[in-house]
């Protein structure tokens, strides 16, 4: 078997919920232990948008996410490692992981050409060629020095033909097998593959058998989200979960909505990402516990409340609705910083809550209140 991971990985299950797969465990890593289950916010371009590291910090942040695709057109991982290697580049001192560039296979279809070498890109930038290979991708992302880094994968579309699917699995597991192979012996991060199958229960499940044979500290299940009913969704993963090895950290790759999250921390991830927190606080839309606020809308004008009253965050601390409206009418920046700390709050939040339900026996009482709340997203019987 192939191997070649980082050692200083490891995952320890703390407890389980008896009526669901829910767990709370804790990732240790090289720059610190991450308690799951746990949202990373994404830092496509070695930043969180409109917040800087102490806010993410203050915020209750643990882990975050960087791109492969995006630090390779822009700056480069010669700068990066340069400067002092991603931690010190962006000046985050916690744990980071890396996407390797495989979701881009997807959103960039129109800018790429696929082969079983690998992908060839046209830069959203300058229309430059760039060549991602499973080797590549791991050389990139080992110059970035990450704590974990994601094999490279192929996203497949929904809806995908049966025969597009396999082939897109197919794909997927000789990558992996090649990313492996390419992993430097030392010194190398922790290395995670990805589990696809598309929307079709026996190759979901194939996938899934045949990527937890091979030797990698983690899994993730790809391609969810990308525009299937959260119903069949969930069918998905329940699907890739039965056959995927219990002592291993499962990350749930762009997922999502609140509901999301606690739906797939009832199905036994640990790991999640999604831009939505940072992108809806930038168009306005901040998540509350009983429901989305638009700070737009007019009523806000003369409102002195904060946006959720309870609230610890600073932006709730300090700072009134009306205020909030004006800064986003009026196109101010501060408003994306704002916004942005409410929602990851927000988020951390309602992540720390699960968790602590875990710890305390009480984790479907936990998610049946929060289905109270969220009234038709409930997916669990």
């Amino acid at each position: 078997m192939v191997t070649g991971t980082d050692s200083s990985l490891t995952f320890t299950k703390l407890t389980s919920s008896p009526e669901t797969r829910a767990r709370a465990g804790l990732l240790n890593t090289k720059h610190g232990p991450v308690p799951t289950p746990c949202f990373m916010p994404v830092g496509t371009q070695g930043t969180v948008k409109a917040v800087g590291p102490d806010d993410l910090t203050e915020v209750g942040a643990r882990m975050i996410l960087a791109n492969t695709y995006h630090l390779l057109i822009r700056p480069g991982p010669e700068t990066v490692h340069n400067l002092g290697g991603l931690h010190k580049f962006m000046g985050w001192e916690g744990p980071i992981l890396t996407d390797s560039g495989g979701f881009q296979i997807f959103s960039l279809n129109s800018l790429r050409k696929l082969s079983q070498e690998g992908v060839t890109f046209r830069s959203h930038l300058d229309g430059s060629e760039i060549v991602l290979t499973p080797e590549k991708a791991v050389a990139v992302q080992e110059v970035l020095g990450p704590d974990i880094m994601m094999a490279l994968d192929e996203c497949t579309p929904y809806p995908a033909s049966r025969a597009q699917t396999a082939a897109s699995a197919e794909l997927t597991l000789k990558w992996a097998n090649r990313c492996l192979k390419a992993q430097s012996p030392e010194n190398s991060p922790a290395m995670f593959g990805i589990v696809q199958g598309g929307m079709y229960p026996d190759l979901r499940r194939e996938s899934a058998l045949s990527l937890g044979e091979l030797d990698f500290p983690g899994l993730a299940l790809g391609g969810l989200a990308v525009g299937e009913e959260p119903e069949l969704r969930m069918e998905m993963i329940e699907t890739a979960v039965e056959v995927l090895d219990p002592e291993k950290p499962l990350y749930l790759m762009g997922l999502g909505t609140p509901a999301d999250l606690v739906e797939g921390i009832a199905r036994g991830a640990d790991l999640f990402d999604c831009v939505m927190p940072t992108r809806n606080a930038r168009n306005g839309q901040l998540f509350t516990r009983t429901g989305r606020l638009v700070i737009k809308n007019a009523r806000f004008k003369d409102d002195d409340r904060p946006v959720e009253e309870g609230c610890g965050c600073y932006t709730c601390q300090r700072f009134s609705r009306g205020y909030l409206r004006h800064l986003f009418v009026s196109k101010e920046l501060l408003a994306f910083r704002l916004n942005s700390i409410h929602n990851l709050y927000y988020y951390f939040s309602l992540v720390a809550e699960a968790r602590e339900a875990l710890l305390e026996g009480r984790f479907k009482k936990f998610y049946s209140d929060f289905n109270s709340l969220h009234e038709g997203d409930a997916l669990l019987s």
